[in-house]
């Protein structure tokens, strides 16, 4: 350990000097790291302030990601897309990965020494049921790993959010067309019912889905994630269709089977960055509109207000018919399935991570497409700053007004729970200083607490992503996000808490912003961890 810090302190000290006496002399000035692009006053300075009582702060992992122990499940499609040569940037599976499945206590300790109030992580159901077809076998093995994961929990007084799907479907099933075959939610809800009945008493918060539009454009259209289907023009509305009926099966079956004896809650988890016009006209203001309907509306829409957005249907079928079909790329849902997917949500969970720039731009592709539907350009701003993905640039007003306009969009919303925010980076060696990572969390941590104290939004929790540096899915494990560093090269996979986990730990303790002395105290103490 000490030859791990030591080796930290040599690569990176004169950096993180430079950004802590450029940190303190930001603060001095009541402006925040980031650069704001002329939004008002209110953006650009750190509020001190604590979070409302019952306010719950946690971290989060996935299944594929960090468990290993492939030989112990049935096998997955990011098995089989993993060891597809090609797919995954430096070639490498989540065959073994953090090895979650042998080190949990080591995860649940590492959860209680940030001194979190639940850990939020997602169920394999393929470990559960190998095949994916319930009556084709449930494995005991798998339901033991799990009664030890939450025992321990239980032991270190944690709180359990699960996640039933992040991504990882049974090979089988998708042999079967996967999510484009709609009886795939008749299986989804069989397997709810499983996790329900065997861990509900342990769990306070179910996730249904993370993230359908990564399944459906990643999966099934653009083909970056498994299962690596292109479906152009049709494979985000086929898999949406059924994705949503499933998680709607989902909640009726725990709302009216278990709720009265387990009282827990059941929500989705959808993923948004948010669209800043590049200006005030009209064209370009409605193009970020469109933005925000494609990337979260299309799922949001039917579960709070029911059925898809107007300008998605709309847009669609005029698209199509253009193209000389009568019948929409869009499936339409019948008055019943309205009602049926319709108010099914205690929470919402909402991953952000980024901003996009959005202008008009009418789309001439000759194929139609998902994106191509939209008729719009969305970039990043090049002065934002990077991370480790190209996708993201880390802008924390974003948060701020992605929550305010879920507010006013969906006035029946309920809470959000933010269920992932954190960035990446790509050390070339081991690194615990993660000073980039620490600006993070101060900076989108902060705009999560304005949105709930200036702007009134009822966010209840906050989640950081992730745990300990994994297996980022097609990237494989060039890219980390993790608050604990992971040495993959180990056979114990050793986790090492960062900069970055001190001081969340800090905003943790004191429940938020205390004061500007308490700050700079803080990041004293994150300069000195290194």
């Amino acid at each position: 350990m000490e030859e791990l810090f030591n080796l930290c302190c040599l690569n990176v000290l004169l950096r993180n000097v430079r950004s802590f006496i450029f940190t303190v002399t930001i603060l001095t000035l009541g402006t925040a790291v980031f650069m704001l692009n002329g939004l008002p006053s209110e953006y650009d300075k750190i509020y001190f302030d604590q979070f409302p009582a019952g306010f719950r702060f946690g971290i989060a992992t996935a299944s594929y990601q960090v468990e290993g122990g492939a030989s112990h499940r049935g096998k997955n499609i990011w098995d089989t897309f993993s060891h597809t040569p090609g797919n995954i940037e430096d070639g490498s599976t989540g065959d073994e990965a953090c090895d979650s499945f042998r080190n949990y206590e080591t995860d649940v300790k590492n959860v209680a020494a940030l001194g979190l109030d639940f850990y939020r992580f997602s169920i394999s159901w393929s470990r559960l049921i190998p095949t994916g077809v319930i009556s084709e076998g449930i494995s005991e093995s798998g339901l033991d790993y799990y009664h030890k994961l939450l025992n321990k929990l239980e032991e270190e007084k944690i709180e359990a959010m699960v996640t039933l799907y992040h991504w990882d479907l049974p090979q089988k099933l998708q042999d079967y067309g996967g999510w484009t075959n709609v009886s795939l939610a008749e299986r989804f809800q069989e397997y709810a019912d499983l996790c329900f009945k065997s861990f509900g008493p342990k769990v306070k918060r179910w996730i249904t889905f993370n993230e359908p539009r990564e399944t459906s454009l990643g999966g099934y259209e653009i083909g970056y994630m498994a299962p690596g289907y292109k479906l152009h023009g049709t494979g985000t509305y086929n898999t949406s269709y059924t994705i949503l009926r499933a998680h709607a099966a989902a909640y009726r079956l725990y709302a009216e089977r278990y709720r009265n004896l387990q009282f827990g809650e059941v929500g989705i988890t959808l993923n948004c960055d948010w669209a800043q016009p590049v200006d005030n006209s009209v064209a370009n203001r409605d193009a970020a509109d469109r933005f925000l309907q494609w990337y979260i509306g299309i799922w949001a829409h039917p579960i709070l207000l029911g059925d898809y957005p107007a300008v998605i249907k709309e847009t669609v079928k005029s698209k199509t018919n253009a193209k000389g079909f009568r019948k929409s790329r869009l499936p339409e849902f019948s008055q019943d399935e309205i009602d049926y997917i319709k108010g099914t949500f205690d929470f919402l969970g909402l991953n952000s991570y980024t901003t996009r720039m959005v202008q008009y731009k009418q789309c001439s592709d000759e194929d139609d497409h998902y994106n191509c539907d939209q008729d719009l350009r969305a970039f990043a701003d090049p002065s934002w700053p990077t991370s480790g993905s190209s996708w993201l640039r880390p802008v924390p007003w974003g948060i701020r007004k992605l929550l305010s306009w879920i507010k006013h969009q969906y006035p029946n919303y309920r809470e959000i729970v933010v269920t992932e925010n954190g960035v990446s980076d790509r050390p070339e060696s081991v690194t615990l200083c993660d000073q980039p990572r620490v600006n993070f969390f101060q900076n989108y941590l902060n705009n999560v607490l304005m949105a709930i104290r200036i702007d009134e939004v009822n966010v209840v929790g906050y989640t950081a992503w992730s745990l300990m540096d994994n297996f980022e899915w097609a990237h494989g494990y060039t890219e980390r996000f993790g608050l604990f560093w992971t040495s993959f090269d180990r056979p114990d996979k050793l986790r090492t808490m960062k900069a970055s986990g001190l001081f969340y730990k800090k905003i943790v303790e004191s429940r938020g912003f205390p004061s500007k002395q308490t700050l700079l105290d803080w990041l004293e103490e994150v300069d000195n961890y290194c």
